[in-house]
């Protein structure tokens, strides 16, 4: 047999000065650049006015941060707990369609549902002037209405579609908890949930905890439609607002230790994921049947996230289209829709390409160093897209600079740029962004192979170029595909990073829908606000099929 030779368990060499490997080695350079850059960004004179904003609106933009992550987390893990036990505890009229409904509002991005809760939520809203036909009030100052727009509706929009990072974790980590270990607790009359359930799973939702704490840090769009000064928003203004570079990136730099926090928690919850049952196999928990008022009550505790995270906002959107509300300039619309296509799938082929070179180089030609460098070069998707533009920008023109260098001093010719400018500059920020996504995916696809895979090709006289063709893309189909699919869906989802190095009159879907929430008119962008939507629903029906098998 093929496992009994040693040879081939050992597999190839090290060869670190192979052309593969010194392609992976650049690569890695080519996506930690940005960060670099960043770090060189915020040594440089900002003219005073890093001190100006220390003295007047820096406080207040940590301090908001720091509120609007402990509010958001709060609610999440309310929000992602308990769906996540009732759906694996019980079973319940409806529960197998909840169980994979709770992750729906994953597809819906927060700047939309931030700016569909305004539409309905608002003075001018159809809610409050129902309220004022229904009981006779003629101004606001004969009743009082919660503030959409403030740092509590911020906590409530995002809490909204960000638990299901907390629901899918803590649902996985439940059924995989072993049967045996739920009998002992309830033989000791002890609550199965908080001395076994919560318990055993809290590396998994500290880890879903810190995704979604991750992706708070990140919002732009939410926190700018409802004036929440946060790290984010400060950035994009400084930037944008005072042009000032320096300034921003110094900013950044907070959200960055921000953001290595967070990661440091979520590796080391990650590291603690182990247990093991010392006795026969006992299976999953059974769930226990429920009638009655008892399951009207789970359905509808389990119903709650999902209609204020996704029904409520798609119904919004939903009738301004079959009203006839929404845009009638097709050409622009189309024109966005295209240009998402466009760079999302640029970005997503990109990403995986990059993503199968690197992780099959190092897990096959055995380099640890190397593997490191991988690992960390794809860390991207961690840290706001505002962070990372700025990162991008410097890089780019770093390279446009030499590349003009190079061009004059050596060939003699003139050089226009390559990056600055162009739509390149914005597939080459979401190549850094996502980086992680198709890594990851790679990472768990050759996972599941045999090591002994790329030997037996080399026995057969196959050199590591030509196995590289024709054995990586077969076997690693499935995870290059399930990661270009969430690389495609959240590069179309992207905003701040769009916004930020697009080219002039480039607009994505994304956009689109900003400019008009901005005017506030989004009824004319809900068609383009449910077509981003509905771009996310794939990946949903792809990760409860995989929590499934």
């Amino acid at each position: 047999m093929l496992t009994a030779l040693p040879f081939l368990r050992r597999g190839p060499p090290a060869d670190p000065v192979s052309g593969w490997s010194i392609a992976t080695l650049l690569l890695c350079l080519a996506l930690l650049g940005p960060f670099v850059a960043l770090l060189y960004a915020m040594t440089g004179d900002s003219g005073g006015l890093w001190l100006h904003l220390m003295e007047t609106v820096f406080p207040r933009y940590v301090a908001n941060t720091v509120l609007l992550m402990i509010g958001v987390g709060l609610l999440s893990l309310a929000f992602g707990l308990t769906t996540a036990w009732l759906v694996t505890r019980y079973e319940f009229r409806g529960s197998r369609v909840l169980d994979w409904a709770l992750l729906l509002p994953a597809t819906v991005p927060a700047y939309i549902i931030a700016y569909t809760y305004t539409d309905l939520l608002e003075y001018a809203g159809p809610v409050q002037a129902g309220l004022r036909d229904l009981f006779g009030w003629t101004s606001a100052r004969d009743y009082w209405f919660p503030e959409i727009r403030s740092l509590g509706g911020a906590v409530l929009v995002m809490g909204s579609v960000l638990y299901p990072y907390v629901y899918l974790m803590a649902r996985t980590a439940f059924r995989l908890t072993p049967a045996s270990y739920y009998e002992v607790a309830a033989l000791h009359d002890r609550s199965i949930a908080f001395s076994v359930g919560i318990p055993l799973a809290r590396p998994a939702i500290v880890a879903g905890l810190a995704l979604v704490l991750m992706e708070t840090v990140s919002d732009f769009g939410t926190v700018e439609y409802f004036a929440v000064e946060t790290l984010t928003l400060g950035i994009f203004n400084v930037w944008l607002g005072m042009n000032n570079l320096t300034a921003a990136a110094q900013i950044a730099g907070v959200a960055f230790v921000f953001i290595l926090g967070l990661l440091y928690i979520e590796q080391r919850a990650r590291g603690q994921q182990r247990f093991f049952d010392p006795g026969r196999p006992s299976g999953r928990l059974r769930p226990v049947r429920l009638g009655g008022w008892r399951a009207a009550a789970c359905a509808a505790v389990c119903l709650v996230p999902l209609v204020v995270g996704f029904a409520v906002p798609v119904g919004v959107l939903g009738w301004f289209v079959l009203a006839g509300l929404s845009s009638t300039d097709y050409g622009a619309l189309a024109a966005a829709a295209v240009n998402s296509l466009s760079v999302s799938f640029a970005a997503a082929a990109i990403v995986m390409a990059i993503a199968l070179v690197t992780v099959a180089t190092v897990s096959w030609k055995r380099h640890p160093a190397l593997g490191a460098l991988t690992a960390v070069s794809a860390m991207g998707y961690a840290f706001p897209g505002t962070v990372l533009a700025i990162g991008v920008v410097v890089f780019a023109g770093a390279v446009d600079s030499g590349a003009e260098a190079f061009a004059r001093g050596v060939l003699g010719t003139g050089f226009d740029g390559l990056l600055i400018g162009g739509v390149a500059l914005l597939v080459a920020g979401y190549v850094v962004r996502f980086q992680a996504i198709g890594y990851g995916a790679t990472v768990a696809g050759v996972k599941r192979l045999s090591p002994n895979v790329m030997s037996a090709s080399f026995v057969l006289g196959r050199g590591f170029s030509r196995s590289m063709a024709t054995l990586a893309p077969p076997l690693l189909r499935k995870s290059i595909l399930a990661g270009g699919l969430l690389v495609f869906v959240d590069a179309m989802k992207e905003l701040p990073m769009t916004l930020l190095l697009r080219p002039f009159d480039f607009e994505t879907l994304a956009t689109y829908v900003y400019q008009f929430a901005t005017d506030e008119l989004l009824e004319h962008s809900a068609l383009a606000a449910l077509a981003i939507v509905a771009a996310g629903l794939g990946p949903v029906i792809w990760m409860n099929a995989s929590q499934r098998r």
